[in-house]
């Protein structure tokens, strides 16, 4: 694990400011107020962004899987798809045990007079909020490439890393702007995401020496 954090020291030093900044913001304002304060910052042009960007989660982490089966190293493709099936099952199984009230179904029980703004062509759900499967997916791909970006372009990982950063972070705000979660759900998702994906690294990594890890579909002849 040590190996973990030296070679993608910039994304999880980010990713804990993140969550500490989240933490204190969750544990000094009450859930209700900081979703307003976080969702209340409406454009047509970010109604367009986050309605389209969001989705990203739902396709890109398995094409990104297929990708890395197909034209790297094996163990690569099989540790992302380890992380990114573990963490999804694993979001989806504390979804069903808290079944959490959305944010369109807490404030019309909570604060009925406050009107989300809310996003037009957006399905909106109604349950099943703890923790945002979304965000777990976002930061389980950036986390993943993230370490085999490190492997294969070391002295690019920094930039590399700032850059997944952003785009996960994104795609968590994504679910608080459109309303489909609030910042804890987040929160959790985030460290769902992370720690699943460390797991894997943890298990698979050990064979990163193994004749089976390193073999390629398409060998250079």
């Amino acid at each position: 694990m040590k190996t973990l954090f030296k070679q993608n020291t910039v994304f999880i030093s980010l990713s804990l400011m993140l969550l500490i900044a989240l933490g204190l913001a969750l544990l000094y304002i009450p859930q209700g107020e900081l979703h307003l304060l976080l969702c209340d910052h409406h454009t047509h042009a970010r109604d367009i962004f986050y309605r389209y960007y969001t989705r990203i989660a739902e396709w890109f982490p398995y094409a990104v899987c297929i990708g890395l089966l197909i034209f790297s190293r094996i163990g690569n493709g099989v540790f992302a798809s380890a992380a990114m099936l573990l963490s999804s099952l694993t979001t989806q199984l504390l979804k069903h045990i808290f079944n959490a009230p959305r944010p369109v179904t807490w404030f019309a029980t909570n604060m009925p007079d406050v009107q989300l703004p809310l996003v037009e062509g957006v399905k909106m759900n109604y349950w099943y909020s703890f923790p945002s499967g979304h965000t777990t997916s976002f930061f389980a791909l950036a986390l993943v490439v993230s370490i085999v970006a490190s492997h294969r372009w070391p002295k690019m990982a920094s930039y590399i890393q700032i850059l997944l950063f952003v785009l996960a972070m994104l795609g968590g705000y994504s679910r608080i702007y459109l309303s489909q979660h609030f910042a804890g759900d987040v929160f959790a998702g985030i460290l769902v995401g992370s720690l699943i994906t460390a797991v894997c690294y943890a298990i698979f990594y050990r064979f990163e020496e193994r004749k089976w890890y390193n073999y390629r579909l398409f060998q250079k002849k």
